[in-house]
């Protein structure tokens, strides 16, 4: 019997797909809020079409319903389910918005349905832009000057009030969507007509911009009895003006006085208990630079991005507490998970920093504008721990993937840029102002100048100038030497790694490591604890520093450890999905007795890094010296790389080559399928189809090669996640340019050229094998015709238009280059098929980023069986063969966030382009792809409604006319671009609206 015995079941709202502004920070909230659920015997009901991740795993809810969450598909369920209670504060902006919608309608009252936690009223004031400033006046908090407006000429009326520049805010929107900063009439006009259209309620906040205030934030927390308390306070490195997701932030902050702490912390709860909200909340603050003045910007009555931080940072479990504070509990009476002995009614405190850095993937937007602002356009973010800011922001850096070895020593960074250009990035940011800042101070900017440009204070580019200064000392060295000892102790103690220190010393990383091994400078273990050691920690979540003397904990010998790699920093191409294989394989571990369950990982948005997930969590780098460390320490049985995308499976060989032992495929294996050169090699071997072929050695042989087989041709570089500098070349000089682009992306391995096959359709297949027998958990059919990347292509399980030939090849095929590779875990091979004939284009031997969705669409946990064959078991012996077709179909839906990057242009290709995923389940083809295309915010205009219509060349002209005929006939008005309306209309259609290209 539940504590609270009126809630017995409770509906939870998802976020839907990851897309920018609302990522896998909701996956890691909403499986805490359903362990809390489960804890006290609540039935849960959980809406949420994003298949890959955690959240919709049968293991966490009572039922799953993938569905949109939207006001209708929400209501039937209610309808359905008739459950006690709703929760609305765990699924992002999209659970938000649909509640609030269906509190509108009347639904909750209806159906008898309490709202828990933060109620109605409460949401819409921190929602709804001029309510907020209402709720705020009340409070005796001061906010900027701001108006509301409905129209864009009230707009310009409130700016020329207010005077320019002013930031423009939208109601009830996500990571800042719709907004931006206009410095006149034009620029307001241009953002104003934008942003009430992306508003739910055709709402924008016209407000004073406060550019150069610095952005603070408070997570704080109340129950209904009205305990507050403030769990993380964090400090953006950049000032107003950057969206707080775009942001670089530190927790604790490291530039306010202990008066301002205070003045904002009580600020923030008098906030919260204004407001009403029950549970959690993230506030923002600007405040000034110079003196004692700040002001309210935001509060989010819900889980959000910066909440996960928070979480992570801290150790607070803040998801879980909010979850049983909805259903009734006070502060007082829940304990602290971490340290088992203090209530959730103490404050953290933390003896160590964190810094949050944002991963932009703007380089694969063509048009794209690089610039950030208010409007968010980052896809990921990583969290990196130290005992300084200095070791922290160098880890960050590095945990970015982005060919960095730190803030210094990579390549490149000597080359002459115009100064002008610099200072212009220095005072309107890109993703590359962190970078530029370094080149500012190596130009001889003063500290003071780039402040004045950036509005950075100078704490924090004094503390940069020290990591400099370090660069250009370890430069003036050499290896060997009492002097250099001292000096790579006190590099590493400001977060440098054996790379970088010797590119300095230039010489070679491992002669590096054994110097510095062999004179005693080594990394200690420390512990995340809440409390700042003033308590005994109950959990193992821990990182690496060179800055302390002793390790936090012991390390036992003997007994079954076992490491897994996790996912690192999500970007387009590795996203939530490899965190419910990373998940899923520490579950598995533990169900075969494996005594110590190790996640590495840094990922403060994902569920993998959850203080209850393993047994021992590193919140640490994925390079091949970190974990090098970590598996010196712990003396595991080997470590597992095939789960967590690229990341792992990069560093493979090295780590089995430095004497780690790789549980599953062999590093060599995974080389043999990476490198496109061996893996081309191989399947000539087995006399397998593939697209003519070659190696790149010259530009001039590429050429005429391409000249040979005529073109397209695609140019594939080794080595990459999400087709990376893949691209399709029409002409030379195409492929010249991208030639050079796929040699950048991959220095130290092939690239080779093919022959890009038109119209044919692609397939991939994911599976099992122990080394010896092979399990294909689903073949997977691709709406689209290949040339568009498997990532941003529809799917469909099971296969709608594939002949039984072609099933029975794919299989033989697979059969054949899985034993070749003698694979040991997952896999995954993608297939193209044209005119009868079946050709092999692409293996991956590790998890890949379909596998959740063929797991939960057949019923069948391939990352569990992997586990088991990892482990040593063969599938004979766990009796377990491909499942039947299933009942139902299953169909995977893109999710693209081209609206939140202004300029990108929305074409698709080889490379993959969008940022997340939905799969919805029905009883045909056209029901799941219905559900899906909705769940992934296509919205499908009613009968009678109008459409576009626009294709190139005159096959796609013909091949059109069908689809064209259909839709008049259902009723639909047809608009189409000029070519494409002049050969409608000669195939008979009439009354088509031509729209000119702009």
């Amino acid at each position: 019997m539940p504590k609270f015995g009126w809630v017995r079941k409770v509906v939870v709202l998802g976020s839907g797909a990851i897309k920018i502004g609302e990522a896998a920070e909701f996956d890691y909230s909403g499986s805490q809020c359903l362990k809390a659920l489960r804890e006290e015997d609540i039935e849960t009901v959980l809406i949420n079409p994003n298949i890959a991740t955690i959240q919709t795993d049968p293991r966490l809810a009572g039922k799953v319903y993938l569905l949109p969450v939207t006001p209708e598909h929400v209501r039937e369920v209610i309808k359905r389910e008739r459950p006690d209670g709703i929760l609305l504060s765990f699924g992002g902006q999209t659970a938000l918005n649909c509640g609030v919608q269906l509190a509108k309608e009347g639904v909750f009252e209806k159906f008898g349905l309490k709202v828990l936690g933060t109620p109605i009223r409460a949401i819409e004031d921190t929602e709804d832009r001029e309510l907020f400033r209402q709720a705020m006046i009340r409070a005796d908090i001061l906010v900027p000057r701001s108006e509301a407006a409905t129209s864009t000429e009230e707009a310009c009326r409130i700016a020329d009030r207010i005077g320019y520049p002013v930031i423009v805010r939208v109601a009830y929107a996500l990571g800042g969507r719709g907004s931006g900063v206009a410095h006149d009439r034009s620029e307001l006009e241009e953002i104003v007509n934008r942003a009430l259209a992306q508003s739910m309620i055709t709402q924008v906040l016209v407000e004073e911009y406060l550019g150069h205030w610095k952005e603070v934030e408070y997570e704080v927390m109340r129950d209904r009895a009205d305990n507050c308390l403030t769990v993380c306070n964090m400090e953006n490195f950049d000032p107003m003006g950057v969206h707080t997701g775009d942001s670089i932030v530190l927790a604790p902050s490291q530039t306010l006085t202990n008066r301002e702490y205070h003045l904002l912390r009580s600020a923030s709860i008098k906030v919260i208990r204004s407001l009403g909200i029950v549970g959690e909340c993230n506030i923002q603050w600007a405040l000034h630079p110079d003196r004692e003045e700040f002001r309210a910007i935001e509060v989010n009555a819900r889980m959000s991005r910066s909440s996960a931080l928070a979480s992570k940072a801290t150790g607070y479990p803040l998801a879980y507490v909010a979850a049983k504070l909805a259903i009734g509990y006070e502060l007082p009476e829940l304990i602290n998970k971490v340290t088992g002995v203090t209530t959730a009614c103490f404050e953290p405190a933390l003896d160590y920093v964190t810094i949050k850095i944002p991963r932009w993937d703007l380089k694969k937007f063509k048009k794209v504008d690089p610039r950030i602002g208010t409007q968010m356009k980052s896809v990921g973010e990583v969290m990196a721990i130290g005992r300084c800011f200095e070791e922290a922001l160098q880890k960050a850096v590095r945990m970015l993937d982005i060919g960095k070895v730190g803030l210094v020593c990579n390549p490149g960074d000597d080359e002459q840029e115009p100064v002008e250009a610099v200072r212009d990035i220095l005072a309107n940011p890109t993703d590359e102002r962190l970078f530029k800042i370094v080149k500012a101070i190596k130009m001889g900017i003063s500290i003071e100048d780039i402040y004045q440009l950036s509005g950075v204070d100078p704490w924090f580019l004094y503390k940069i100038e020290n990591i400099i200064d370090l660069e250009k000392k370890l430069r003036r060295l050499s290896l060997g030497g009492e002097e250099t000892v001292d000096t790579i102790r006190e590099a590493k103690r400001l977060g440098f790694s054996d790379r970088q220190i010797a590119a300095c010393l230039k010489t070679d990383e491992m002669s590096v490591r054994e110097l510095r091994k062999r004179n005693g400078i080594v990394p200690v273990v420390k512990q995340i604890d809440t409390l700042a050691a003033e308590w005994p920690a109950k959990t193992n979540y821990l990182y690496l520093t060179y800055g302390g003397d002793e390790d936090d904990v012991t390390f036992e010998s003997g007994g079954a450890k076992v490491v897994v790699l996790g996912a690192g920093v999500f970007r387009i191409g590795s996203s939530v999905e490899f965190d419910w294989c990373g998940v899923n394989t520490i579950w598995a571990l533990k169900k075969h007795g494996i005594e110590e369950a190790i996640m590495v990982n840094y990922n403060p948005e994902t569920v993998s890094t959850d203080y209850d997930i393993s047994d021992k969590l590193y919140f640490e780098e994925l390079t091949v010296e970190r974990v090098l460390d970590i598996y010196e320490k712990e003396k595991p049985l080997g470590v597992i790389v095939s789960v967590g995308g690229q990341i792992p499976n990069n560093i493979a060989l090295k780590l089995a080559n430095s004497g780690v032992r790789i549980l599953g495929t062999s590093g060599r294996s995974i080389d043999q399928a990476e490198d496109r050169l061996k893996f081309s090699t191989l399947l000539g071997e087995l006399g397998i189809p593939q697209p003519m072929w070659r190696e790149l050695t010259t530009i001039e042989y590429a050429k005429a090669f391409a000249r040979f087989i005529g073109y397209p041709v695609v140019i594939r570089p080794s080595y990459v996640l999400s087709g990376q500098g893949m691209r399709v070349a029409y002409n030379e000089e195409d492929l010249k340019g991208y030639l050079e682009l796929a040699a950048q992306i991959s220095p130290e391995h092939p690239v080779v050229i093919s022959k890009f096959v038109r119209e044919a359709k692609e397939v991939e297949v994911d599976g099992v094998s122990d080394g010896e027998d092979v399990l294909i958990g689903s073949i997977i059919e691709h709406v689209e015709q290949a040339g568009v990347h498997s990532g941003d292509a529809t799917m469909c399980i099971p296969p709608q238009t594939l002949s039984e030939d072609v099933l029975r090849t794919i299989e033989r095929y697979t059969n054949e280059i899985v034993k070749a590779l003698r694979i040991k875990g997952p896999f995954n091979i993608q297939y193209l098929v044209r005119e009868g004939v079946t050709y092999v284009i692409e293996c991956n031997l590790r998890a890949s980023r379909s596998m959740p969705y063929v797991s939960k669409t057949r019923g069948i946990n391939l990352i569990e069986l992997s586990t088991s064959v990892i482990l040593g078991e063969k599938l004979r012996d766990l009796k377990v063969a491909s499942p039947p077709p299933p009942g139902h179909v299953g169909v995977k839906t893109p999710m693209f966030s081209f609206m939140r990057l202004s300029g990108a242009d929305p074409i698709l290709g080889v490379e993959m382009l969008s940022t997340g995923e939905v799969a919805c389940l029905g009883e045909n083809f056209a029901d799941a792809l219905s559900k899906s295309l909705q769940s992934a915010e296509f919205k499908i205009p009613p009968m009678g409604g109008s459409v576009l219509i626009t294709v190139g060349g005159e096959e796609l002209k013909r091949k059109i006319l069908p689809v064209a005929k259909t839709l008049r006939r259902l009723g639909f008005e047809i608009y189409a671009t000029e070519h494409t309306a002049e050969a409608l209309e000669d195939a008979g259609l009439n009354d088509i609206t031509v729209l000119h290209k702009v």
